[in-house]
């Protein structure tokens, strides 16, 4: 039988700015609870007292500030790298297109501070790469079938710890900045200690003052 307490946090997990709210203390339980009752009462199919509300949010708004408190250990917002004059090209996959990475690999070896990161997924491979080498990259991948080009693009790549894998909600609570803040986000590439954040040329320098300044 579902109880107050899984409704409560399922409401609050469906509603980001609640999710927000309480993990920032800045709502008040009583005032919500009033707001929720009569959803859960409606999914409980009877009566539940404020009180009892009351007590599942601040369970679970517990459970957010230490998950809050974790993830502003493992982030690091202070220490930002920002890149620029990137292009993006978007490969269907083949037979031979595996090779050819190999090249793409050593061609970025020999250009001094050139940003090269390479996604591939199950149909497609996504290349992220400096602008001056965009000739480069497509004369060694002529014969593969080219699905998407996009230029104009710049990185912005977050410190992490390396404990990142094991805490819920990290990329969230970067990336729900962005959405809302109506910032588009063309790719994000992601090692064990990175978060790279790909975006147009147009949205870097909003989305680098947001991340600099925000208080996860």
């Amino acid at each position: 039988m579902i109880t107050t307490t899984e409704i409560v946090k399922d409401i609050i997990q469906t509603s980001p700015l609640l999710e927000d709210g309480l993990a920032k203390g800045i709502i008040s339980y009583s005032a919500l609870a009033r707001d929720i009752k009569p959803i859960i009462e409606r999914r409980l199919l009877k009566k539940v007292t404020r009180g009892a509300i009351v007590m599942a949010i601040k369970r679970s708004s517990i459970n957010l500030k230490r998950s809050k408190k974790l993830i502003e250990n493992i982030v690091s917002l202070s220490s930002l790298t920002v890149r620029s004059n990137l292009i993006e090209l978007t490969y269907q996959n083949s037979d031979t297109i595996v090779e050819k990475h190999k090249k793409l690999f050593l061609l970025a070896e020999k250009k001094n501070n050139a940003l090269y990161t390479l996604s591939q997924g199950i149909r497609e491979s996504m290349i992220v790469v400096d602008a001056n080498l965009e000739h480069d990259v497509e004369n060694i991948l002529l014969d593969e079938k080219l699905i998407k080009k996009i230029r104009n693009l710049s990185s912005i790549t977050i410190l992490l710890s390396k404990d990142t894998v094991n805490i819920p909600g990290v990329y969230y609570s970067i990336l729900k900045l962005l959405a809302w803040n109506s910032i588009s986000v063309v790719d994000v590439v992601s090692t064990l200690s990175e978060l790279t954040i790909v975006l147009e040329d147009a949205y870097v320098d909003k989305a680098f003052s947001l991340l600099k300044n925000y208080n996860l």
